[in-house]
């Protein structure tokens, strides 16, 4: 049984497994220095958040940056998107009450969103992936710290290894000073662990592809260097978290390829579900 969980909770997520939507095997090349064709991971056109959003329903918002650096095997700011959002949308909207936006009947938004956008201020939440490689400029931290501070909130994944950290904890800096906003570990005592389900540990989930190329022997996608995934945060000034990170790990990927192979979602998904929802619903909680 995955980590924590609640009686009856694991049946519920292996019931996904019939409804899981088929991901695309193509794998979207990254921009470097640039923001290169706007199309997802998979290849999905980019979907720009609208001046005004076509309703109040809960959304997914990434991210749109400039990568200034590579890492291996990432996609700068395609990375996960938009099917690892839709998919999380999709089974917070099933194991929970809220009420999710829809493109179409099947799929749900997920909106593409620049740091400089006054739609920025109409997500939710904020998701970025591959972080180890991302570069702000000054408006841009500026948009992101006004929109934390107005009470957003910031979830980035799938980044391994320390140069990526340095890279991101470099950049986050920009918006958020060390001095006065310090980066933690959250202790697993934390509220964010508990909204839903019971999560006990930090998941370290391995992309895929890392997956089938190691033939599931190993999840740490950086060695010895990566071997402990972290959940790291910053809090305001009255406690609450408004950014966590998650080290180390690629919670995206368990949620983006959950119908691609039943032995990856039964090692990986529910897990990262669990740990998927329990944020988002502290997210709109706090």
């Amino acid at each position: 049984m995955p980590i924590g969980w609640r009686p009856g909770s694991f049946a519920a997520a292996l019931a996904l497994v019939a409804c899981a939507s088929v991901a695309y095997a193509q794998f979207g090349q990254g921009g470097f220095g640039g923001f290169g064709g706007l199309r997802g991971e998979q290849g999905d056109p980019a979907e720009f958040a609208p001046e005004q959003m076509p309703d109040r329903k809960f959304a997914a918002c990434r991210i749109l940056y400039q990568s200034v650096r590579r890492e291996a095997n990432g996609a700068g700011w395609r990375t996960d998107y938009p099917w690892g959002e839709r998919h999380l949308m999709l089974r917070l909207s099933e194991l929970t009450k809220t009420h999710i936006s829809m493109a179409t009947p099947t799929s749900p938004h997920s909106w593409l969103v620049r740091l400089t956008d006054a739609t920025l201020f109409d997500c939710p939440y904020l998701m970025a992936s591959d972080v180890g490689t991302i570069g702000l400029s000054q408006m841009e931290a500026a948009g992101l710290r006004l929109y934390l501070e107005k009470g957003g909130f910031l979830w980035v994944d799938d980044f391994w290894g320390e140069a990526a950290w340095e890279q991101w904890s470099r950049e986050i800096a920009k918006v958020l000073p060390r001095a006065e906003f310090p980066i933690e570990d959250v202790p697993m005592t934390d509220p964010i662990f508990h909204t839903m389900f019971e999560v006990t540990k930090v998941p370290q989930i391995t992309s895929i592809r890392f997956w089938r190329a190691s033939e599931g022997r190993s999840t740490s996608e950086r060695g010895a260097e990566s071997a402990v995934p972290h959940f790291r945060g910053i809090r305001d000034s009255h406690g609450r978290l408004m950014v966590v990170m998650t080290h180390n790990t690629d919670v995206a990927d368990s949620w983006e390829r959950e119908g691609e192979d039943p032995q990856f979602f039964y090692q990986f998904s529910p897990d990262g579900y669990a740990l998927g929802i329990d944020v988002l619903l502290y997210a709109m909680t706090h």
